[in-house]
């Protein structure tokens, strides 16, 4: 989730070429209906108060890939001040009792700002550290979280990583 949001609602480089999201609230909601089918839609100011947080996310990935964890950590840790983030159990809309990292009557930016800042809290504390990051393809600086097994991932995508394997063998060819 603090991935989509990153990538959906920060300026910047994507896939070679300059991206700035469209439509703040259409990018908001689509990213969080990936991981919620159902979630309601974000109405624009929610979706521009998300933006300034995903902004702040991001730098928690910058640090990262600069091999800075204490910047990182540090970011994080604001971060998780900033929105009052702490585990509570919660039930709602049917739904069994779940964990939650914000408490009732928060604003949507800031209770998807204490969930995503606990999640890079929990990455950060453990030995997956490492497996946070910013795409190393060309003009691209979307982020990811890196799940191989072997952890040696690169890009955001796959469309990243053709990309840079095309212009490797194009480049070879040449020679």
């Amino acid at each position: 989730m603090t991935v989509s949001f990153v990538n959906a609602l920060t300026p910047g480089m994507r896939r070679g070429r300059p991206f700035t999201p469209e439509v703040l609230d259409e990018a908001a909601t689509t990213s969080a209906r990936e991981v919620y089918p159902a979630h309601r839609p974000f109405t624009a100011p929610e979706a521009e108060e998300l933006a300034g947080v995903a902004v702040r996310l991001r730098a928690v990935f910058e640090a990262v890939s600069a091999e800075d964890p204490d910047t990182a950590a540090a970011q994080v840790n604001r971060l998780l001040d900033d929105h009052n983030a702490r585990p509570r159990l919660d039930r709602h809309d049917g739904e069994p009792w779940h964990l939650h990292f914000h408490g009732p009557g928060g604003t949507v930016a800031g209770d998807w700002g204490a969930s995503c800042s606990t999640a890079l809290a929990i990455v950060l504390g453990s030995e997956f550290a490492d497996r946070l990051g910013v795409c190393t393809a060309p003009a691209c600086d979307r982020v990811y979280v890196d799940v191989s097994r072997n952890g040696t991932k690169r890009f955001c995508s796959t469309a990243c990583q053709n990309r840079v394997k095309t212009a490797a063998f194009r480049a070879r060819a040449k020679n």
